[in-house]
């Protein structure tokens, strides 16, 4: 990692606090875009998930345009979109749509996970009489195929690809994962890749099999990895332990089966004391002061190899959460000024660290 720019970007899930609204959430998460593109994170995605009071963002498809329209710098897209539940035709014509709009700003993040508890999913399917066929890579090769019109000219489908709305302009696709066999899919498709930390962490050594497995291809020539995780900043290590208890408690219910929205500071300490719940549950957070934050987000980084860094932060109240993102990217970032400076001396807003 010495002497590459370290690149920070975020993945907004929209939490929604107790007392609040989904579409208070959805709201606050296209502010807090609008913040981070003033700042310099590089990127910006949102999340898939399905049929829960804790978080707002079902349709990440949805959701990126509007981000995209408010911002003018940052990278937009999903975090990811979970391919069993769609027709790779149709994503493939979404994204297609949103980079027409927003040339070289598009980010296709593909995810394999349910996004949501098991009725949920059944609820999400079309045909509920059988189980849904476990065909995720067929459905991975027939999405790229389509977005690189790659479809042979035999096959049925070949020329919708040359039908898709946004061409020329085509959305850069990641795989996402947190498990051994999508490093193994990102590395043989020789596709960017995304670690989810925060779901399994400590994961150098699948960080390492992506390496071996990547293949050089037309897509991506040398592997490209992000490592995303849990990361809160405040003023002080003693506040950022007390803000990250909402989240902490709304993460033990969610693994108890029980699904709640982010609950205030007070409720979520009380709680913790009461069950002995302290720790992160096995899950790493980086939580601190400006300078623990960048300490342990260089350490996690490293621990990866990874050149870039996406976080995930959620807070019961919506401006200890803004403040968390403005504290990293002055820890961090370079001031508005210096990025100024490099973007007018012809250096990529993307290669500023």
């Amino acid at each position: 990692m010495a002497g590459t720019p370290l690149r920070l970007s975020v993945l907004d899930q929209s939490p929604i606090s107790e007392g609040s609204t989904g579409a208070r959430a959805l709201r606050q998460t296209i502010e807090l875009a609008e913040l981070c593109d003033r700042l310099g994170y590089h990127r910006y995605w949102v999340a898939e998930h399905h049929g829960g009071p804790m978080l707002a963002g079902p349709s990440p498809e949805a959701l990126v345009g509007p981000i995209a329209a408010a911002t003018g710098r940052i990278r937009v897209g999903s975090g990811g979109v979970m391919l069993p539940h769609y027709s790779p035709f149709k994503v493939a014509e979404s994204f297609s749509l949103l980079a027409g709009l927003y040339p070289g700003r598009i980010d296709l993040g593909i995810g394999r996970a349910a996004g949501t508890d098991p009725m949920t999913t059944h609820a999400l399917q079309r045909d509920r009489g059988k189980a849904s066929p476990d065909d995720f890579s067929e459905q991975l090769a027939e999405l790229l195929a389509y977005l690189e019109d790659r479809l042979p000219a035999s096959h049925p489908f070949a020329r919708l690809a040359k039908a898709l709305p946004g061409l020329p302009e085509r959305p850069e696709p990641w795989l996402l994962g947190s498990s051994h066999q999508s490093a193994v899919w990102a590395g043989e498709t020789g596709l960017p890749y995304a670690f989810a930390d925060f779901i399994h962490p400590g994961g150098g050594e699948i960080a390492e099999l992506y390496r071996a497995r990547f293949a050089d291809s037309e897509r991506l020539a040398a592997p490209e990895l992000a490592v995303a995780a849990w990361v809160l900043a405040a003023d002080t290590d003693e506040e950022a332990g007390e803000l990250a208890s909402s989240s902490r408690m709304a993460m033990r219910e969610l693994r108890a089966g029980r699904l709640i929205p982010v609950p205030p500071v007070e409720k979520a300490l009380r709680y913790l004391e009461r069950q002995g719940a302290g720790g992160a549950g096995g899950r790493r957070i980086i939580l601190g002061s400006p300078s623990t934050v960048r300490t342990g987000i260089e350490e996690l980084a490293d621990a990866y190899g990874a050149r870039e860094v996406i976080v995930v932060t959620i807070t019961h109240d919506p401006e200890a959460r803004r403040r968390s993102y403005e504290l990293i990217a002055g820890e961090m970032l370079p001031t508005p000024p210096a990025r100024a400076r490099e973007e007018s001396a012809g250096i990529p807003a993307a290669a500023a660290p």
